[in-house]
């Protein structure tokens, strides 16, 4: 259950493939990469329980970095490719990051970042980046053999926060000290994903994002190997399947939405049978659309619902889907209650905030209010994610809404805060709510309605400019794509904002507030 098992039985297997490039890296050179790295982190003075961060795009390095962090007892954040200068900095102060590697495709944020910040060393992965340190030449000064005091690490992992500012997860370090000990994933993988040591694994997102990451370092562990794709193409990724016989990957709905969206002759052409089970996860799938590639693929799609928090999963296999349309399943890990706003349990059917009981409460660093929060009012060894949804009389749990406005578009978790906290500055800008509308590609998309300043007349000049403005402020994913305007935004006397009128007015009578 770690590569360095895989370094001494299978040391000439490709641990992953870079999809594009084709490079390959076996277990025997990640075990002894991985080696290296955690000799330099002990060098640079970090012990078990500290802290760097990986501000990178998909590399053949970032594996190397991950599983040296575990291997050396530390916490590893990976933070977004698409985040601004102000953003990263938050990112690596509220950490508590001491060292930043980046990647040269990054090098214009990467020095603006060391430029304004004071950790103890900064390194480059994939060329070079001024004032960082090669981590490939690096390296080399080291041996490859194990640190003396190896220990698991853990990854820590941001998501934005309804304050407007992310918030880090940061559980515990494993009490057992072996570096091969198992948690929840690999263990949910192994019992429901169909793992096996000779399967394909093909990773299509971002390594940034929780489950990519912790989906890869979980079939690493079965000894599988990994099809890394640079970035997303709807027909790159078919090709890929064929190619490398995938049997495993894990998407989001959007992706499943690009591919169907490719012409017949294009979609057809390419081989899948190879797929054993394809999961999909982070954004509610729209009935249609996977009854769709379920007709297509057959019933190797699977579903659950989790977060980075990790309290909690429910999970549906394709036939249990097809007998519950629109479900995302049945707890495998976690009690499932949920509950209304007073703490108690609602009937089944009706909807109410979704809790877990019987797993470990998320702990956000250094927000206790927002740890508390996760709890419910009544019985604090339930927490919960914030949404909210229902139960049929079968246990099977489907989502209605999210109680904190969240967004997800393209499987992108998006807190409206951080826009609404930027574009109420803007000078032609009274109030403002940010909310996710209907999309058909993306589930949600992003948009801003606006209340002018008084005696400011709305046109489409002044909503380009109120997106520029936000965009040149805060990484363009969480910015509105579009900008409607309103006289007067609703709002109670003592200035709470209805936000759920205006969404209702984009919304409809959906049975569903969420895609």
């Amino acid at each position: 259950m770690h590569p360095c098992h895989h370094a001494k039985t299978h040391p000439d297997k490709p641990a992953y493939i870079m999809n594009g490039s084709g490079e390959t890296v076996t277990f025997s050179e990640l075990d002894r990469r991985s080696n290296q790295i955690a000799h330099a982190f002990r060098a640079l003075g970090l012990n078990h329980g500290d802290t760097l961060a990986i501000f990178a795009e998909n590399s053949a390095r970032y594996f190397e970095i991950c599983w040296a962090a575990q291997r050396a007892g530390l916490y590893y954040v990976c933070i977004s490719s698409r985040l601004t200068t102000p953003e990263v900095e938050y990112i690596l102060g509220n950490s508590g990051a001491r060292l930043l590697i980046a990647s040269h495709g990054l090098r214009d944020v990467a020095s603006d970042v060391a430029a304004k910040t004071k950790l103890d060393a900064y390194w480059s992965i994939d060329g070079a980046i001024d004032g960082y340190t090669a981590l490939e030449n690096l390296r080399s000064t080291y041996p490859e053999t194990p640190i003396a005091d190896e220990r698991a690490g853990a990854d820590m992992l941001y998501s934005s926060g309804t304050t407007g500012t992310p918030k880090g997860i940061r559980a515990p370090l494993p009490q057992d000290p072996a570096i091969d000990s198992t948690n929840a994933m690999t263990m949910i993988a192994q019992a429901l994903f169909k793992t096996s040591a000779d399967g394909i694994y093909l990773s299509p997102a971002p390594l940034y994002h929780a489950a990519p990451l912790r989906w890869c370092m979980a079939m690493t562990k079965f000894g599988m190997t990994l099809i890394i794709m640079e970035k997303f193409d709807a027909e790159a990724f078919l090709a890929a399947i064929e190619t490398h016989k995938v049997t495993h990957t894990q998407l989001v709905p959007t992706m499943f939405v690009k591919m169907l969206k490719l012409p017949e002759e294009v979609r057809t052409k390419y081989d899948v049978s190879s797929l054993v089970a394809a999961v999909h996860a982070a954004a509610p799938c729209p009935i249609p659309v996977k009854e769709q590639m379920i007709d297509w693929w057959g019933p190797v799609i699977e579903e659950y619902y989790a977060g980075s928090e990790g309290n909690g999963m429910t999970w549906a296999n394709s036939e249990q889907w097809l007998a519950h349309k629109g479900t995302v399943g049945i707890p495998i890990y976690g009690e499932l209650h949920v509950c209304d706003e007073n703490g108690d349990e609602v009937p089944t059917g009706e909807e109410g905030q979704i809790y877990f009981g019987g797993t470990p409460a998320p702990t956000y660093h250094n927000d206790p209010e927002k740890t508390k929060g996760a709890l419910n009012p009544k019985h604090t060894d339930w927490s919960s994610l914030g949404d909210v949804g229902k139960v049929d009389e079968d246990g099977f749990l489907y989502l209605t809404d999210r109680k904190a406005f969240m967004i997800i578009s393209g499987g992108v978790n998006i807190y409206p805060q951080e826009a609404e906290n930027i574009l109420i500055t803007h000078p032609s800008v009274a109030d403002v709510a940010v909310i996710g509308v209907p999309d058909e590609e993306f589930g949600e998309a992003v948009k801003a309605v606006v209340q002018p300043m008084p005696g400011v007349t709305q046109s489409d000049e002044l909503a380009d400019d109120i997106l520029e403005y936000c965009r040149a402020r805060l990484a363009k994913i969480k910015c509105p794509k579009s900008v409607d305007f309103d006289p007067e935004l609703p709002r109670h006397p003592t200035g709470k904002l209805y936000k759920r009128l205006v969404r209702d007015r984009y919304w409809g009578n959906k049975n569903s507030r969420i895609v």
